[in-house]
């Protein structure tokens, strides 16, 4: 029986990504013409809301057979998943909510088609090719990798002579990091933190764990938004421009006991352990940007609480001897798991990446070796001409006499 509000909810948020994703549509129109991707086979795992629906309806509409599953077990919308299966006809497996199990049921059943070519995040799908699944390595001519989890995981991969086929490492691109990691990150962990908490942020003394792009973006928002924020690092340059940007640096050790919220954007493990939770201040709440549930050991803060207790719909709340600590969204990513993601806008530069990334590898994948391959500069210059474009704004251009001037090395005066 289907659920006919639920469905006119998904279509409805399908809708609105649509007018706000004026890039991909661009590169939707042509692919419906050139139908570059026709009779190939498509298995996606990303965050399944309304923005990576539109990714999907492109790249079907340009001749793909294309399976979706989630990326993340509370990243679901699912009034789009329902939306995209009963109006356009797309198959997805996705739910929020998911447990361990039924996302690797997920992640195998968009492989059960034997793709062509991957897209995923957070590197799992290319994982399971290369473990559990790899009867499927031989059809398979390259992947996108959408962030820098995974970037990470396929570059460790491929340091050890693992990976198979050759991967885009759309993270990587400009027009992918410099909006999606800093302004994206920035906005939608606050989009998160506010549906779950309903508390302010103004006045309060604001942890961020990382100072990569995703960190920059937090911690500028945090700001703007009135807080007092502390920066923890491990690689002392990104310490020196959280210092510069006019934050405060110091250990986690030190930061928990003043903390009133911390946010870990880390991409790495057990940023949050134990000898944390024994001094953090009563009252912390804790949130996660980072891709994977483990930059917040849950397995600490269930082994210290005398109770756990569902305070709010994406809040836990853990009594540790009396101290009230809180966690939102089970510690995996906030900005999904208790609000709607990145802005349309951002995604919308960050999905041209992700199509022109694979009609790029369609094209070109023969010649590539196996490894993590950088986004060709000119897809990031004609996504930016486009954006440029749907905004409304113009720049000038180089003179034929700049142009020999900056490239040449003879005037100097």
């Amino acid at each position: 029986m289907i659920d006919n509000e639920l469905l006119e909810k998904g279509i409805l948020r399908l809708h609105w990504a649509e007018m706000h994703t004026p890039v991909l549509q661009q590169i939707r129109e042509r692919f419906k013409r050139e139908q570059p991707l026709k009779g190939l086979k498509v298995s996606m795992a990303l965050h399944t809301e309304a923005k990576t629906g539109i990714l999907a309806i492109t790249l079907a509409e340009a001749g793909a057979h294309v399976r979706l599953a989630s990326c993340n077990p509370l990243s679901t919308d699912d009034s789009v998943a329902l939306a995209l299966r009963e109006k356009y006809g797309l198959e997805v497996y996705a739910k929020k909510g998911e447990s361990q199990e039924e996302y690797y049921e997920h992640l195998n059943a968009v492989l059960d088609i034997g793709p062509d070519y991957i897209i995923d995040d957070g590197a799992d799908l290319i994982a399971m090719v290369h473990t559990t699944r790899k009867e499927l390595l031989p059809n398979i001519k390259g992947a996108n990798e959408e962030t820098t989890t995974g970037i990470i995981r396929l570059r460790a991969m491929a340091n050890d002579g693992e990976l198979k086929f050759p991967v885009m490492a759309v993270n990587d691109a400009k027009m992918k990091f410099l909006f999606d990691n800093r302004y994206g990150t920035g906005q939608s962990a606050f989009d998160g933190w506010m549906n779950a908490t309903n508390l302010m942020v103004s006045g309060k003394r604001l942890v961020v764990a990382g100072y990569g792009w995703c960190g920059k973006g937090v911690a500028m928002r945090a700001k703007g938004l009135g807080a007092s924020v502390i920066v923890t690092e491990v690689d002392p340059i990104r310490a020196i421009e959280a210092k510069m940007d006019g934050f405060e640096v110091m250990p986690m050790i030190d930061a928990v006991k003043v903390a009133d919220i911390i946010m870990t954007v880390t991409g790495c493990k057990d940023i949050i352990t134990k000898e944390h939770l024994k001094v953090m201040k009563d009252g912390c709440i804790m949130g996660n940007v980072g891709h994977f549930d483990n930059e917040i050991s849950k397995k600490d803060l269930e082994s210290m609480a005398k109770s756990v207790v569902r305070v709010r719909e994406f809040v836990d709340e853990y009594d540790i001897d009396g101290k009230k600590l809180f966690l939102i969204g089970e510690g995996r990513l906030m900005n999904l798991a208790a609000g709607q993601g990145h802005p349309a806008e951002i995604m919308d530069m960050s999905f041209a990446v992700q199509a022109l990334s694979l009609e790029y590898l369609v094209k070109n994948h023969e010649k590539m070796e196996n490894g993590v391959h950088t986004v060709p500069s000119n897809i990031d210059v004609t996504i930016a001409e486009h954006k440029l474009k749907a905004m409304g704004v113009r720049i000038d251009s180089l003179s034929d006499e700049q142009r020999s001037y900056i490239t040449g090395w003879q005037e100097g005066t």
